[in-house]
């Protein structure tokens, strides 16, 4: 059988620099997934770019051959002109990007961008480009298409943009598709369907795909062949099945030991005490108003948050996890007072050995200490830094807002902070884009704790690295936490680093908090249904545990479509009951 995509000894360099990769070899049959695994800065995306020639403009393919077999044609893409590539793109090879964002036009609304595909490689009238892109919007999770289909990227979430990203790949049918880590900014839940999807589509077509990604159980779940890359060079590549079962390589058995995953046994704990608080949250809700598409429309209003009650003890972790738009960052900003709760909303923040503050009806030398005590992790690396800041004035800025020390002992704080967080502080004169992103997420973390916080939020602080770089960086979290004393409040969507580093889970569903437990108890004897879906949806690097779609879809369907003892509505909603100590779930009595 003829392979529909044949890369051949491929070697790309930059500049006079050595080559990054070097003589690179793997073929895609169609309907075939090969995974392209490894850690950042080992080749993969920079290989995939190099098939579709969108190289940056100083890198050369100094040897090898890309040879796509489509139409019952042979093309060189190595040598192909630039015109006859551009009916390629987009048409016979699709790319699925990592960063939605720098993919998407700020200008244009997301179904025009998605539409312009089958506009320049389909003939066909509008409304049949509108219909097969709505069509696609609910195949890949949008709860509202055609609301998806009007907005700006700036007015979706990260997951969202990541959903329209592979709508926009996927809406024409590619004989071949890359998808270049096409489910890092998604919800499990999510990640799970698209999965599904993607084979589907593979089962209807014939499609070939080329998948990178870190995750060792989205390669268990889809790839029949995989390719393991680091530095640039190929050090393992096989059928999946054996080589999950039984990697050979060093390196491919320490990606597996890093990473992570559910524990197979619970370790019962007891719930955590509800004395000497530094957080709580009490009947928070928070309620955006939405503009219609219309003058003739009414305005719409969209549910962040509703009724929470949070409480975090001092010096423990409390999780929040839950699908993009479930309101998990919502919940954050306002506990750190970025945002103002609806009426009747509060939220009381301790200092150590003194009496509450409410977060949002401080005075001005009461929020300038809270701030002082309370830092946010972010979840992108790349844009909490600013790129015209060196390392050095990005630390030390914290520092001078709040006129904390002289110069010589400011440096000599975002030094100790570097050696704190696994850095040299050599490195401290250089600029963000000389990191890497886990290299960067240090820096963020280093940045957080110049002034001594007692309080951080994580907001997805490891959903964008590789699983051994967020295993380093979960070890420093924990780390910091045990010899600091410090309190996470952890938002994230994979309950695998959940499992790891929170006492507390609360499980977010639009808005509500649908099941709250200490891990052990969540992850072993969970009962909404929403939560079992979240677990079931965990990939895990083992071939012989598929994830479970049914179960998956069940949960994160409709709240209409829950067994009856959990269904809810807007105007019906069920009380958040304690079925046993610390375990609570949201149901009908």
């Amino acid at each position: 059988m003829t392979p529909l995509l044949s890369v051949e000894n491929l070697s790309i360099g930059f500049g006079r620099d050595e080559a990054v990769v070097r003589d690179v070899s793997f073929r895609v049959m169609p309907g075939e997934t090969l995974a392209l695994v490894g850690e950042s800065g080992s080749g993969k995306t920079v290989t995939c770019r190099a098939v579709l020639r969108i190289l940056p403009r100083n890198a050369q393919i100094r040897s090898g051959t890309v040879m796509l077999n489509s139409g019952g044609k042979s093309l060189d893409l190595t040598t192909m002109g630039e015109r006859r590539l551009r009916d390629v793109r987009g048409n016979q090879v699709a790319m699925i990007f990592q960063e939605p964002m720098r993919s998407l036009s700020p200008l244009h609304r997301i179904g025009n961008q998605v539409s312009e595909v089958l506009w320049l490689h389909r003939e066909g009238s509008d409304s049949d480009a509108k219909r097969q892109v709505l069509d696609t919007f609910a195949r890949v999770g949008f709860p509202d298409p055609e609301r998806a289909y009007r907005s700006y990227p700036f007015e979706l979430s990260g997951g969202m943009r990541q959903r329209a990203m592979i709508a926009m790949a996927m809406v024409a049918k590619p004989d071949l598709l890359i998808a270049d880590e096409p489910t890092t900014a998604l919800d499990v839940t999510t990640q799970a369907q698209v999965l599904g999807l993607i084979k589907e589509l593979q089962r209807e077509t014939g499609m070939g795909l080329i998948l990178v990604t870190h995750d060792l159980g989205v390669v268990a779940n889809m790839a029949e062949q995989v390719v393991v890359m680091h530095r640039g060079r190929i050090m393992e590549a096989g059928a999946a099945e054996p080589l999950l079962r039984s990697p050979a390589h060093p390196y491919t058995r320490q990606l597996f030991n890093a990473a992570p995953s559910i524990p197979a046994e619970a370790k019962p704990a007891p719930p955590l005490p509800d004395q000497d608080l530094i957080l709580q949250m009490k009947a928070v809700s928070k309620t955006y108003t939405m503009r219609a598409g219309s003058a003739w429309r009414p305005d719409v209003l969209i549910h962040a948050c509703r009724g929470i009650d949070l409480k975090l003890p001092r010096g423990k972790t409390l999780a929040i996890v839950g699908e993009s738009g479930s309101g998990k960052t919502t919940a954050a900003r306002i506990a750190l007072g970025a945002e103002l709760p609806d009426p009747g909303g509060e939220v009381l923040f301790r200092p150590k050995d003194a009496d509450p503050i409410a977060v949002h009806h401080m005075s001005r030398s009461e929020r300038t200490a809270f701030q002082r005590q309370a830092q946010m992790v972010f979840q992108d690396p790349y844009s909490s830094l600013s790129p015209r800041m060196r390392v050095l004035d990005a630390l030390t800025e914290p520092l001078e807002i709040h006129r904390i020390g002289t110069r010589a002992e400011r440096r000599d704080r975002a030094a100790e902070m570097l050696r704190q967080v696994g850095l040299n502080p050599d490195m401290l004169q250089r600029y963000p884009h000389a990191f890497s992103g886990g290299q960067r997420q240090r820096l963020s973390i280093a940045r957080a704790m110049m002034l001594d916080p007692s309080l951080i939020v994580c907001d997805e602080p490891t959903s964008a690295l590789d699983v051994s770089v967020q295993e380093q960086i979960l070890t420093l979290l924990e780390d910091i936490r045990d010899r600091m004393g410090l309190s996470y409040l952890f938002i994230s969507h994979d309950l695998a680093v959940v499992a790891r580093i929170a006492d507390e889970v609360a499980v977010m569903r639009q808005g509500l908090v649908v099941e709250q437990a200490p891990p052990d108890t969540l992850f072993y004897n969970p009962k909404h249904p929403y939560t079992k879906a979240l677990i079931a949806a965990q990939p895990t690097p083992d071939i012989d545990r598929p994830i479970d779609l049914k179960l998956v879809a069940l949960g994160a369907g409709a709240p209409e479509s829950w067994p009856d003892g959990f269904r809810f509505s807007d105007t019906v909603i069920p009380s958040l009951t304690e079925l046993e100590p610390g375990h609570k779930v949201r149901y009908h009595v």
